[in-house]
């Protein structure tokens, strides 16, 4: 065995031992930062990792001798584990939020300005919350109308549909979509709004196919394949300009002289719009109830019967049985009665005219006498007529 000197037992009780510097842990990403990056989320702000320092400070250019904490400036003990961030080390107590001064969970942090955060300060701090839920907005952010919103919570204000792809339309401080915002443009002007293109139709400028208003250069003859103007006609559930239509053998209205392509009235020897097919009179559609003709021309009963027919002047019905007439109006039989005292007449009871209306003999006599010769000359007069 070889001796040792006293120099060498000097030494080697100086000597340090190997300096060893352990991992913060066993991964150089946390799982969040993992799922973040696999799933390529475009955040505003950018997310860093702890890295642990594996190795020591061999090959790095930094000896422990001067390397100090990034927060406190203060020095490393030999068999301390410290941290490296960005080529900064730190003591493990020393690295924390900036805000809460808590260890960072999971090993995320954000860095902002040189500071760093834990996600909950920085949300809190920097991260825009959602106009609508008022919840923080991680990934993909919406920006409009003043706010921050997740792409889910973007809604149209009348619809509830989401805009978040398609786009929309500042109106009246409502954010709406194309549709909606063309549909209240369209209110209080009469004009219909396209439901193809939406965009607003101009009077006179639209077709109406399947209950729906559209511009007509939206569609083709089913027949001929012409592009198609407002004179389009809608048969069986298809579209086609006005020549291939009438060729088709389809009835026209006697009114409107255009063609029927729902239910036709055939009547007065035409065929007719349900709706066009009206009384002469009042010029009310009959919609399937019972019509009187007269001279090439279609009534209701009522305008019939007054025109044509008896209406009593009283009650004002038509008058089916025996009929009073006098002073060219018509009574029922029950109706006729003096019209001043109200007395029941028949047609053997005397009376006379006044205000063309029928009065008894006993009210008549008692008209002043100048009265009843103004009333005598008159009846002479219109008797001579």
């Amino acid at each position: 065995m070889a001796a040792v000197t006293p120099a060498q037992s000097s030494a080697a009780r100086n000597r340090l031992p190997p300096m060893r510097l352990q991992s913060l842990n066993d991964q150089t990403e946390s799982p969040l930062f993992q799922r973040r990056r696999n799933a390529q989320d475009k955040d505003d702000y950018p997310l860093f990792d702890i890295s642990a320092i594996e190795n020591g400070f061999d090959g790095t250019g930094m000896s422990l001798g001067n390397a100090v904490c990034r927060r406190c400036g203060d020095g490393f003990d030999m068999q301390e584990q410290i941290i490296n961030s960005n080529g900064e080390v730190w003591h493990t107590h020393c690295f924390t939020c900036a805000q809460c001064f808590q260890p960072f969970p999971e090993g995320t942090f954000y860095e902002y300005e040189g500071r760093k955060y834990c996600e909950h300060d920085f949300r809190v701090l920097f991260a825009p919350s959602c106009g609508k839920c008022g919840e923080f907005i991680s990934g993909r952010v919406i920006k409009a109308m003043n706010a921050s919103w997740h792409p889910q919570c973007f809604l149209c204000q009348l619809c509830g549909i989401c805009m978040a792809d398609s786009g929309f339309v500042k109106n009246a401080g409502r954010a709406l979509c194309r549709e909606c915002n063309a549909k209240e443009k369209a209110k209080g002007t009469g004009k219909y709004v396209c439901h193809k293109c939406h965009d607003l139709i101009e009077i006179n400028g639209l077709i109406k196919y399947r209950g729906e208003a559209y511009h007509p250069y939206h569609f083709n003859c089913h027949s001929c394949g012409v592009e198609l103007n407002t004179e389009a006609r809608e048969k069986d559930l298809e579209l086609y300009c006005l020549r291939c239509h009438d060729k088709m053998g389809i009835p026209i209205c006697g009114a409107c002289r255009r063609p029927i392509e729902e239910r036709v009235v055939h009547a007065l020897g035409k065929t007719w719009h349900v709706e066009h097919f009206v009384c002469a009179k009042c010029e009310k559609p009959f919609l399937g109830t019972r019509h009187y003709e007269k001279k090439g021309l279609a009534y209701c009963e009522i305008h019939y019967h007054q025109l044509f027919g008896n209406i009593c002047f009283v009650c004002n019905s038509i008058i089916n049985g025996d009929v009073f007439s006098a002073f060219n109006k018509a009574w029922c039989v029950h109706h006729f009665a003096c019209s001043i005292c109200d007395r029941k007449m028949s047609q053997k009871t005397k009376f006379f005219e006044f205000d063309q209306k029928p009065v008894c003999k006993n009210c008549y006599d008692k008209f002043p006498g100048e009265l009843k010769k103004r009333l005598k000359k008159a009846y002479e007069e219109q008797g001579k007529k």
